[in-house]
């Protein structure tokens, strides 16, 4: 494993202390702790410590960064050809809200643009995360790159499960989970995707920390709608109105969406409540089928969200949504999106 940056210089307790002053750390300082915490010599308080103090300072676009990027240079590298877009959260916003995200993925894909969906088991959450509700789908998550590849080819939808593409993750998974609050790994997971997508749909639950990952997007280049609902949600959400940061040509322009502005009416949180792996996996069953409730409203929803960042212009954010909003509900109503789900596990499962 090559060495990213090391000197001896630098010790975790010169950082969490620099941290703790509330000093942003360079990118040398970032990609020393990346270097170690990777080759597995960073012990699990001092992970925990650097991340709580990260937190606690408040992460810097450019930290983020970096570590985004000192990260993605020990993934494994996926490459699919084309325009495909990424639909992920950040996790952590204790809503309880449905898998949304995955949901919404399948219906992106059933129009025809291709999803390469990264992301992980819930960390700190009671409802499942994304891998739990694609495993619980008979989807594997273990595949290589090439096999990713292959069924995004195959079935216009791939799903690339973060611990095998990201290595590294492995390191801060227990300290996570025993941590049970979110810190700069949630935040990471949509800067991750080893894939490199040129447009994504990211979710941020904390506030302080959407204008954060929208400057971190829009220095990459990426066209990006990064949402936060009011009611907390890491998504656009159908409660009440969002928070968007439009992430276009290199900057991030912030604005206010409300969901009836495109002819979806407001619905109490309860009515986007999801579950455990098997529960969200009758939720989608469900959508499939037709059924119209709340939920449908928010999958629609984000998915055409998730389409209009491969179409972004200056128009009003919600003419943009709305013309997405009726192809997405045509692949639900037409059966595509079923469809689609089905070629995807067929794909998946083919040896």
């Amino acid at each position: 494993m090559a060495t990213i940056f090391r000197t001896t210089e630098r010790t975790w307790a010169g950082l969490i202390s620099s941290l703790l002053a509330g000093q942003d750390l360079s990118t040398a300082d970032v990609f020393w702790a990346m270097d170690d915490l990777v080759r597995g010599t960073a012990s699990a308080a001092q992970v925990a410590g650097f991340l709580i103090a990260l937190r606690a300072k408040g992460e810097s676009a450019a930290e983020l960064g970096a570590l985004a990027d000192a990260l993605r240079a020990h993934a494994s590298p996926v490459t699919i050809p084309g325009t495909f877009v990424d639909i992920v959260g950040t996790g952590g916003d204790r809503t309880g809200a449905a898998n949304l995200s995955t949901l919404a993925a399948i219906v992106v894909a059933a129009t025809g643009t291709t999803v390469v969906k990264h992301g992980g088991r819930a960390a700190s959450s009671s409802t499942g995360g994304s891998a739990d509700l694609v495993e619980q789908l008979g989807i594997p998550l273990d595949l290589p790159a090439a096999r990713a590849a292959a069924i995004a080819a195959a079935a216009g939808i791939t799903y690339l499960f973060a611990p095998r593409f990201n290595p590294a993750l492995r390191h801060v998974a227990a300290v996570r989970r025993d941590l049970a609050v979110p810190t700069a790994f949630n935040v990471l997971g949509p800067l991750l995707n080893p894939a490199h997508p040129r447009h994504q749909l990211v979710g941020v639950a904390e506030a302080r920390l959407q204008p954060v990952i929208a400057e971190t997007l829009a220095a990459r280049g990426t066209t990006a709608l990064v949402v936060r609902g009011d009611d907390g949600l890491d998504k656009l959400t159908t409660t009440t109105t969002s928070q968007v940061y439009i992430v276009r040509d290199g900057t991030c322009t912030p604005t206010t969406f409300d969901p009836r502005d495109v002819g979806i009416p407001l619905s109490p949180p309860a009515q986007l409540r999801g579950g455990d792996a098997a529960t969200n996996s009758a939720i989608l069953r469900r959508l499939l089928t037709g059924v119209r409730n709340p939920i449908r409203d928010a999958v629609l929803l984000n998915a055409a969200a998730a389409l209009t960042t491969t179409t972004l212009t200056t128009e009003p954010l919600a003419d943009q949504l709305a013309t997405h909003l009726t192809r997405c509900a045509q692949a639900i109503d037409t059966d595509q999106a079923e469809t689609t789900l089905h070629h995807w596990a067929t794909a998946a499962r083919r040896e």
